[in-house]
């Protein structure tokens, strides 16, 4: 299995270092910045051969340059949206297997936070490196996308196995963790989540990753067609999309 780290840098994003052992490949998921990086890949004499980029925004892709600069290694990221995405080298589109070693990442294309999200699937490490198509309990904001494409990008994800790990970009969990019992208060699920994001935060713990049976579970915007969450905003019966737009809508004046 993948030897993944992760990295918290800025006020609140995390990247991670993904070292496959059998080729000893290393990669970066989604270098808001290169410093913190390229540090901790020496101390752990990790050598980077790649960087992994979900989309575009500059806290995901800031550190492409000087890393490449640095390791020569290669840039993989979404064909569609090529042309902002830093140094790229491969393309990769939905349904695409991108081989890591003796790792195999399967990218799904995601759209909805922006119009070329991609995430990397790794199945034999239970691992989602997501972006910020999907937080823990929360999902991205829909700064270039549709309610219709992203909660048809949810609803891909969220057919991945239970124990999937979610490792998104952002510790935002204790927000949306306060949002989500706003929408759906008698979530069990939820609650029993909040007393534990509570806790690790107050330990300076990070609550990711997340697992995608408790995102299932838990996560408002996976909910948007079930009808307990239908009935607690109001909108029983309604179609999934107008639910989730719904709940997204709300989260965007919280």
């Amino acid at each position: 299995m993948l030897d993944i780290r992760q990295i918290p840098v800025l006020n609140d994003n995390y990247i991670y270092l993904l070292r496959e052992p059998v080729s000893g490949a290393v990669a970066v998921v989604d270098p808001a910045v290169a410093a913190p990086v390229l540090t901790e890949a020496e101390q752990l004499g990790w050598r980077i051969t790649h960087i992994l980029n979900t989309h575009h925004h500059g806290d995901h892709v800031g550190g492409n340059m000087e890393i490449k600069a640095a390791t020569n290694c290669t840039i993989v990221g979404p064909g569609s949206d090529a042309a902002r995405i830093p140094g790229i080298d491969v393309h990769v589109a939905d349904g695409d297997s991108f081989v890591f070693g003796a790792e195999t990442a399967k990218v799904f294309f995601v759209p909805g936070h922006t119009r070329g999200h991609i995430a990397y699937w790794f199945k034999d490490s239970d691992a989602l490196f997501c972006g910020d198509t999907m937080f823990s309990i929360g999902c991205g904001r829909l700064f270039e996308g549709t309610p219709q494409q992203m909660w048809t990008s949810l609803s891909r994800l969220r057919d991945l196995p239970d124990q999937t790990r979610i490792y998104c970009a952002h510790e935002y969990t204790a927000s949306n963790v306060r949002f989500a019992v706003s929408v759906d208060p008698d979530n069990k699920a939820l609650r029993a989540y909040e007393a534990d994001v509570t806790e690790k935060r107050a330990r300076n713990i990070p609550t990711v990753p997340s697992t995608l049976k408790l995102e299932r579970a838990a996560n408002p915007f996976l909910r948007a067609d079930q009808p307990d969450l239908q009935a607690a905003i109001g909108m029983a019966g309604q179609p999934a999309v107008d639910v989730f737009a719904e709940v997204r809508r709300r989260k965007d004046v919280f």
